[in-house]
């Protein structure tokens, strides 16, 4: 079996049905969040910017290149080896956390749907493709996609940690909602296009026998042991 493949469709399936099955509410579960106790808005405005692609991309890009500099200046072959390592793990990070960026920003662009500040004057379903206005850029969530990729990588990377990232990722992609910014089923989609992009880059780096491997089944599984030495 296609195991690209076969998750790629999982992944599809899951983000129609959530989407199908959050539409109908989007602008009743958007208008009750934002009318949330203040200090709950507040705390949700503090976090959801951590959910910005920027960071994520140039921290991960600084840091490979950082890696890799010191694994070509290093005399001492364990600090060598692990300058690998890292500049390899950055290096899946910064391929996973960019391709989501890519993919999220092109869908927003061609779907085109209003957000929630545009309710009253357009409606929950409104599309205006190719305005190049982020106002109409609701659908997918970017700051969910960011987070989805991000925590999908950790969690690809980590799985005994899975349940772990899982909160991290929808506690960031339900700020998006409480801050007015987006639509549940945007978020919902968001954080799916991020997933599907950490395994994807997880399968690709499988291929070229980088930090991951694929198991007797097919599957991405990390080299690297976390919470011990390493396999390579």
């Amino acid at each position: 079996m296609n195991r690209p493949l076969s998750s790629s469709l999982w992944i599809f399936i899951t983000a129609t049905v959530l989407v199908a099955a959050l539409i109908p509410f989007d602008a009743r579960l958007s208008a009750y969040a934002q009318g949330l106790p203040k200090a709950i808005v507040a705390f949700n405005r503090t976090i959801t910017d951590f959910g910005t692609f920027r960071w994520m991309i140039y921290g991960s890009g600084l840091l490979a290149i950082v890696a890799f500099i010191v694994h070509q200046a290093s005399r001492s072959e364990t600090v060598a080896g692990r300058a690998r390592t890292a500049m390899r793990l950055f290096s899946y990070f910064f391929v996973t956390i960019g391709s989501a960026s890519a993919l999220v920003h092109l869908l927003k662009t061609l779907i085109g749907r209003a957000r929630p500040e545009m309710l009253v004057e357009l409606g929950a379903y409104s599309l205006t493709p190719l305005t190049g206005n982020t106002v109409f850029e609701s659908f997918p969530s970017g700051h969910s996609a960011a987070v989805g990729s991000f925590f999908g990588a950790f969690a690809l990377l980590v799985p005994r940690l899975r349940p772990l990232f899982l909160v991290g990722a929808l506690l960031i992609g339900v700020s998006r909602v409480i801050v007015g910014a987006h639509y549940p089923s945007d978020v919902a989609a968001g954080l799916l296009v991020g997933l599907w992009c950490a395994v994807m880059a997880a399968f690709l780096f499988a291929r070229w026998n980088v930090l991951f491997r694929l198991d007797a089944a097919g599957w991405p599984r990390p080299k690297i042991a976390f919470n011990g030495p390493a396999k390579e």
